[in-house]
């Protein structure tokens, strides 16, 4: 289970997970996709901007199979040349057809003579080795052609799906931003990431697979059909009885499999979270000696993914097999009768040629079709998945700008109720007024709703009722984007990025100079460990900031905050990984980066607050005090008891 909001009391944590357990990934989410046609229906519907490249496409396939289906039918007349010549060889010369078949007769050969008289035959003259030869260079130009627009094809294919899967990764990138926080709080990273990476890319797969091979193996069945017919209706229909016993092969066979593909991402997207977890809390289950039970949930999630992908990679890949078993069982039948209308004349050796050749170039495409049922299957899987992503409710869309420049910094809480559960309220009734350039410092026992307070301000949260002022103004009216622009925010865990640490100041705003960063890290007293890396400022840091230490990683995101100069100004626990030494450089860093703003300290060492101007003491989602430190002890309220229980552990 992912991290909840850090305002939810322990208790509510588990109830909140136990509630969630059984539950789909995505919660609340309207889903559109809910089994395999609706999802493959809309899978194809994402081409619906490419119909210029489909028609193109379409046009390379249908040369392609016009090609390819013609050139058996003419293949078969070289046959026809060559045993026409073999047989006329054999016949007297200067005789007819008619005189040769009746000759035949009269000697007792009636089974040779009904076959001599379905061939076109030259009596004394041997095999027309110049038409065969203008016979055989058509069927090679066909094939080459074919070939060749096949080749263009698959460019223009290749050209076609990688632009779809970019807007498809455009779409899931830009839908991550329209999602609200709680999203991300409710629902398992390693899963989301499997959906957004994993799933995209076996969507991508699955469209090339359908356009493509799918696309030319059903106009290849349509015309190899058309070509049987017109050669001999009658094994024609042998030829199609397997169609029958192959759609009841991909529809029995084919529903169960899509079931377990869907299970079996499903099962990887919990696996990876599960990884995900195991990774980023190691350390925490060294320690704590969990490392048995973490292996222990690996094998069993391991486990359900293996169960879920056997018994898909099983059924899929049954199909192949059985289908190819009714091909051979069809392919018998057509060779028996064909050979039986040979004998009696009824249809030339090269036509019944051509006519096997189509047989099998007809259950061919039938056993591709089926075979590549498995990747389509798990494709539109994933893209149900993918689906299910995009169709996440989304927050509430933001509203026109309407507080140009930089704020003054006024803050007003009137009347705000929210909560996370409807059916535990958490602030029911909170009013304050924080002054410009004024520090606000919040404290209060965990699950108070100290860091939720602040999360409304920025609207990670919408407000159940009552109105969230900034200068007068609601920030419900504000976008998001313009309000946070006016906020810089330094959290408890320090986030950095991957790059050098000027990248990682610069963040707090990507058009400061050099020597405005340099400048910001000098006041947040970065600069003096700076200088002691190999690099300096070029020095490259990895994501989670592992070549520095706690303390210098904090040091930094101060610095990134510094350099933005909001209007307003959040610090979450900002100095708890700092040392007592630095935290004194670090508390003279913030006075600076105070000045001339409207601050948010969250706090658990009241030490580090005792200059604030009001202090604000939460219980249960309300402020049950505020004042300065020496008003708040004098009352004997829930501040000196905090701050007694604080002094007793020291």
């Amino acid at each position: 289970m992912a991290k909840k909001t850090q305002e939810l009391s322990e208790q509510e944590l588990h109830e909140l997970e136990a509630a969630t357990a059984g539950d789909d990934w995505s919660g609340s989410a309207p889903r559109t996709a809910k089994n395999f046609w609706p999802s493959a229906k809309r899978l194809i519907g994402l081409l619906g901007g490419h119909k210029a490249a489909l028609a193109v496409i379409g046009l390379f396939n249908v040369v392609c199979v016009v090609l390819a289906v013609v050139a058996p039918k003419i293949m078969g007349k070289a046959t026809d040349v060559i045993f026409s010549g073999v047989v006329s060889r054999m016949l007297p010369a200067g005789t007819t057809k008619e005189e040769a078949v009746a000759g035949l007769r009269a000697a007792g050969q009636d089974q040779f003579a009904d076959m001599a008289s379905g061939m076109e035959l030259h009596p004394g003259s041997g095999i027309d080795f110049t038409r065969l030869g203008q016979i055989i260079i058509l069927v090679i130009l066909m094939y080459v052609v074919s070939s060749l627009f096949q080749l263009w094809q698959g460019l223009w294919l290749n050209k076609l799906v990688m632009g779809v899967v970019y807007d498809l990764r455009q779409q899931v990138e830009a839908k991550v931003n329209r999602l609200p926080l709680n999203y991300f709080d409710t629902n398992q990273r390693g899963d989301l990431l499997s959906r957004t990476t994993n799933d995209v890319d076996n969507v991508q797969q699955a469209l090339q697979q359908a356009i493509s091979q799918m696309f030319y193996n059903v106009l290849l069945v349509v015309g190899i059909t058309v070509m049987m017919f017109n050669v001999s209706w009658r094994l024609a229909l042998i030829a199609l009885l397997s169609l029958p016993l192959t759609g009841i092969v991909i529809g029995v066979i084919g529903t169960r499999s899509q079931k377990q593909f869907k299970t079996q991402w499903k099962s990887t997207g919990l696996l990876n979270g599960q990884v995900e977890e195991a990774f980023s809390g190691h350390e925490l289950a060294q320690v704590f000696g969990r490392t048995k039970a973490m292996t222990a949930e690996f094998d069993e999630r391991n486990e359900e993914l293996f169960r879920s992908a056997s018994l898909a990679q099983f059924l899929s890949g049954i199909m192949m097999p059985i289908m190819q078993f009714i091909s051979y069982l069809s392919y018998v039948a057509i060779a028996v009768l064909g050979g039986l209308r040979v004998a009696h004349g009824q249809m030339t050796l090269g036509d019944a040629q051509a006519f096997i050749q189509y047989s099998r170039e007809f259950n061919q495409p039938l056993g591709q079709l089926g075979g590549m049922a498995q990747q389509v299957q798990s494709g539109v899987a994933s893209a149900e998945r993918v689906f299910e992503f995009l169709d996440a409710e989304e927050q509430l869309p933001d509203a026109p700008s309407s507080h140009p420049g930089r704020a003054r910094g006024l803050v007003e809480f009137d009347h705000v109720a929210f909560s996370y559960d409807p059916e535990k309220p958490l602030i029911k009734d909170l009013s304050l007024r924080v002054e410009p350039g004024q520090t606000a410092a919040i404290v209060g026992p965990t699950g108070a709703g100290k860091t939720t307070l602040v999360n409304l301000l920025m609207r990670f949260y919408e407000i159940d009722s009552g109105e969230i002022r900034l200068d007068g103004v609601s920030t419900a009216s504000l976008s998001r984007a313009e309000l946070r622009s006016q906020v810089g925010m330094v959290l408890q865990d320090a986030v950095l990025f991957k790059g050098t640490i000027m990248d990682n100041i610069r963040y707090g705003r990507l058009d400061a100079t050099d020597e405005e960063v340099i400048a910001a890290a000098k006041a947040t007293y970065v600069d003096r460990f700076v200088h002691s890396l190999p690099d300096g400022y070029d020095t490259v840091i990895d994501q989670d900031g592992g070549s520095v230490s706690a303390g210098e990683r904090q040091l930094i995101t101060i610095a990134r905050a510094f350099l933005a100069q909001p209007a307003l100004l959040i610090l979450d626990e900002a100095t708890s990984s700092v040392d007592t030494r630095t935290e004194v450089l670090v508390q003279d860093a913030m006075n600076a980066l105070r000045a001339d703003r409207t601050s948010f300290v969250i706090a658990h060492r009241l030490s580090t607050i005792r200059d604030a101007d009001l202090i604000l003491v939460m219980e249960d989602g309300d402020i049950v005090e505020q004042g300065t430190h020496a008003s708040l002890l004098e009352a004997h309220g829930a501040y000196w008891r905090l701050n007694q229980a604080q002094f007793a552990e020291d």
